[in-house]
């Protein structure tokens, strides 16, 4: 929307009054198509000021603040938060007390939250996460929310995401988010990944339909039949992966994936699958955009390591993780052997294995780059991946 149409815009009575403030339909829809189009926010935030709405000078000031550089974008950023503290009531309403209490931080775009982080702070801390996640959601200031983070929700009875996912799905104008992260916490100083429970989060794919980037850490997941047709980046963090789970991801739709990072974690801890349970992934079924593969903290590596040089998927590749398993000198020798295979990779990922130095050596030039850090004790008898509680 062009700035000589912001008169039209005003005489059609396009303005509605909310307790947050002004807004003006026409203007959001426009924005809702074209969520970048940085003359439309400045034209809004003229139309704002005009109304008398602090928002349009929140849009003034953060566009002169991405232009500006040295002393005078410091002064311009200073000048921001002071107008979002001095108008919290109208700008956040009730999310003003988590912001303050730095359970809620934000990142703001030109007037309205671009993404935000939700999560308790102390383990005694009486935040309800979903019902913040909620009031977020409905906010006028996250209208055009792009990413959104969970922490720990609650550490009474296990860290529990359910009552999250809900108020994701039931939420009006969620459909704006492009990157989810459910698990956003510091394990084990925090907590260990099988204290959390994701639970079932199929329902997150029809009401996140331009979801771009989802990622995942816990346990007691059901991914359910998974249809992300704009999915760039599916990453699960676990230390038990079950069967049902595995099956899910080797025959999830996501045409333009480009990034797939999968934890099997520790056959004690729950943990299910083998290779043969991933060859539609291994064969590229379904991946035609597939760039980075992690098939990470399995206790199959070695196993990996055979399948992996005829693997279909391999030549599309440009990265290959296959860090905190237990891959072996054996399987480091399989992947050596085949070199020819994996030169084309511009990076390899081995760290937190169990090879020897000799092993390292093995593997240390088959992509142009190589990680093979961190690596732990190999003990046949007693193989254990990284994480596993």
């Amino acid at each position: 929307m062009a700035r000589d149409e912001v008169e039209e815009a005003s005489s059609n009575e396009l303005s509605e009054s909310t307790p947050e403030g002004k807004s003006n339909p026409e203007f959001e829809a426009t924005l809702l198509k074209d969520p970048d189009n940085v003359e439309t926010y400045l034209v809004y935030g003229d139309w704002l000021q005009r109304q008398g709405d602090p928002r349009g000078e929140l849009i003034a000031l953060q566009h002169a603040a991405s232009k500006a550089e040295g002393a005078e974008a410091s002064d311009l950023k200073r000048r921001v938060t002071a107008l979002i503290q001095k108008h919290q009531a109208l700008l956040l309403g009730s999310l003003a007390t988590p912001w303050a209490d730095e359970e809620l931080s934000l990142e703001w775009h030109l007037g309205f939250i671009r993404a935000a982080r939700v999560g308790r702070k102390e383990f005694n801390s009486t935040l309800d996460v979903s019902e913040t996640v909620s009031t977020l959601l409905a906010h006028p200031s996250a209208r055009f929310l792009k990413s959104l983070t969970v922490g720990i929700v609650t550490a009474d009875g296990g860290n529990d995401y359910e009552d999250v996912t809900q108020a994701i799905i039931q939420a009006k104008g969620s459909s704006t988010i492009q990157s989810l992260f459910l698990g956003d916490f510091d394990y084990p100083r925090e907590l260990e990944i099988s204290w959390t429970y994701l639970n079932g989060v199929s329902g997150l794919y029809a009401a996140l339909p331009h979801l771009r980037s989802l990622r995942l850490r816990g346990a007691a997941l059901d991914l359910g039949e998974m249809d992300l047709p704009e999915l760039r980046d599916f990453t699960l963090e676990t230390g038990s992966l079950p069967l049902a789970v595995v099956k899910s991801i080797a025959s999830a739709n996501w045409p333009k994936l480009e990034k797939l990072e999968v934890w099997f974690g520790s056959r004690y801890h729950g943990a299910e699958g083998d290779v043969e349970d991933i060859q539609p992934i291994l064969d590229g079924k379904g991946l035609p955009a597939l760039k980075a593969l992690g098939l990470c903290n399995a206790e199959f590596t070695d196993e990996l390591a055979k399948a992996l040089p005829t693997a279909k998927v391999l030549p599309q590749l440009e990265k290959l993780d296959l860090s905190m398993g237990c891959l072996s000198d054996l399987g480091a020798k399989v992947l050596a052997d085949n070199a020819e295979a994996f030169k084309h990779l511009k990076h390899l990922d081995v760290t937190e294995n169990t090879l020897t130095p000799e092993g390292v050596k093995q593997v240390a030039k088959l992509a142009d780059t190589v990680a093979a850090g961190n690596q732990r004790n190999y003990d046949e008898d007693e193989r254990y991946v990284a994480v596993g509680e």
